[in-house]
């Protein structure tokens, strides 16, 4: 059985950008600012979900982080048309860097239970947003100078991201039965 791979093949390199592509063109939905936290409750965040259901951990993680860092460097990707370090040490940040460990534990959690079907990407889908809460509440409570303040505030944003997460594992049983054996997860992958 041969070893990790060192570097993408332009497959893996080619659906990492696209999927980094993608959580872009989430962002053309305008967040909602809900309460009085200062994030925005948005669209966006079902894509690291989605990265890691359908990629993996590793290439589902790197279309985060290359997503991420396109953002930081200025180009205005996040939803409203934010963009550059502003939304990195603002209220949002630690979601925002929490998106890179939610897609990370939600390919996990689908590669290490090797079946891709609903249930399964429920919970991967669960699994990740809670990391992503880990993260954000966190931050916003250190931003803030209350930690349980940030955690009530985000309490608006349960009923949109269980929607999110019943949509994301839904999708990703189509996209995983349209490419059997191609996807991580995949009971007949061969790596």
């Amino acid at each position: 059985m041969p070893g990790p791979r060192a570097t993408l093949p332009a497959a893996d390199l080619a659906r990492t950008v696209v999927f980094a592509a993608f959580i872009a063109v989430l962002g053309l939905f305008p967040g909602l600012y809900v309460g009085g936290s200062g994030v925005p409750v948005i669209l966006q965040n079902a894509g690291p979900l989605l990265a890691g259901c359908v990629l993996g951990a590793r290439r589902g993680t790197a279309s985060v982080v290359l997503f991420l860092a396109l953002t930081a460097i200025g180009l205005p990707l996040l939803s409203g048309g934010r963009g550059g370090i502003a939304p990195f040490i603002g209220p949002s940040g630690g979601f925002l860097i929490g998106w890179i460990f939610s897609a990370l534990v939600v390919g996990l959690v689908v590669a290490r239970i090797n079946r891709a079907n609903v249930p399964v990407l429920l919970l991967a889908g669960v699994a990740g947003i809670l990391v992503d809460y880990v993260f954000g509440i966190t931050f916003l409570g250190v931003y803030t100078g209350d930690l349980g303040t940030a955690a009530v505030q985000s309490l608006v944003f349960l009923p949109g991201d269980a929607a999110k997460i019943v949509a994301v594992a839904l999708i990703g049983a189509v996209v995983h039965r349209a490419l059997p054996g191609k996807l991580v997860g995949s009971a007949s992958r061969s790596e």
